[in-house]
């Protein structure tokens, strides 16, 4: 089999942000945006998201994954800025995107990414926007959760709700009769390294009942803003859980440089093999490098 090679980025928080109008900034955008002025401003810049991209298309990768938040407080016109990016990344049949937590920011827009980017949410053969959705890429079986929900001012948590978890149990009990690897794709991590109140996955206990029980190849999500791997315990072995720093993440901020995960799948003597390299930003040099390469099966 023909290695194929899916790169995965997250949290690019695309700025600037667009000049509020009259009345949006109330309630927890005017929190969201005060920060954004104050802080996040200085730490997530366009340049870095268009130094990692280039580099991801230079490693010329079968597929692109990417686990939410491109936008930052849910105004209008953020999610058109975000399109246009969508776009200079790649067609939608290249790359499969889910939503993080401030792409749902609050109540009034939290649909608009369904609107604004549903022809890089959908699975095969559908038009319309439902989670879980499966796409099939080479021997890759991609399954999209949404775990982007609405939350109270400075709360960033995440939910996949019964009726997803019911449907994620099926596809990937459907998924049992295929040979292929799956990828998990997911905002809010299922097992963090950072496991704040504030931002967890509250419905992460029944998430990892449904891996334990079914079954993945491998785990991508964003969220934390730093690179992590964790091992969950599924029906036949090990599963990596993959997170990364924000894709727009400057080298000199307070938190990890921005980077992304490149990830090589192959099939050999009826096993699927799996290596992770990681490149991106280092605090002491301005370039994209390699940065780590482990095997995960």
């Amino acid at each position: 089999m023909t290695e194929f090679v899916l790169a995965h980025l997250s949290d690019p928080h695309l700025g600037p942000i667009p000049k509020p109008r009259v009345g949006e900034l109330v309630g927890k955008r005017a929190f969201g945006y005060l920060n954004w002025a104050r802080n996040r401003a200085a730490h997530h810049a366009p340049h870095v998201v268009e130094t990692l991209v280039a580099d991801i298309k230079a490693q010329k990768p079968d597929h692109i994954a990417i686990t939410g938040d491109l936008v930052n407080i849910g105004l209008p016109d953020e999610f058109a800025l975000a399109r246009r990016w969508l776009n200079s990344v790649g067609s939608p049949g290249d790359v499969t995107l889910v939503p993080g937590n401030h792409d749902c920011y609050v109540a009034a827009t939290q649909h608009f990414f369904l609107r604004a980017w549903a022809d890089y949410l959908h699975g095969d053969g559908s038009t319309t926007v439902t989670f879980p959705f499966v796409r099939r890429r080479g021997p890759l079986a991609l399954i999209g959760l949404s775990t982007a929900v609405p939350t109270a001012p400075l709360m960033a948590t995440g939910r996949l709700g019964r009726s997803q978890a019911e449907a994620l149990s099926s596809a990937l009990a459907s998924l049992a009769g295929e040979d292929r690897f799956r990828v998990l794709l997911i905002h809010h991590p299922p097992v963090s390294s950072r496991p704040a109140r504030y931002k967890r996955l509250t419905d992460a206990k029944t998430v990892l009942d449904i891996i334990r029980t079914h079954g993945v190849d491998l785990i991508l999500h964003g969220h934390d803003h730093r690179h992590s791997l964790s091992w969950i315990e599924g029906p036949s072995g090990r599963i990596a859980s993959l997170g990364v720093p924000s894709a727009s993440a400057v080298a000199h901020g307070h938190g990890e440089p921005a980077s992304y995960n490149l990830i090589r799948v192959n099939r050999a003597d009826g096993n699927w093999q799996c290596e992770l390299t990681v490149r991106g930003l280092r605090r002491d040099r301005p370039a994209i490098a390699e940065l780590q390469r482990q095997r995960l099966k």
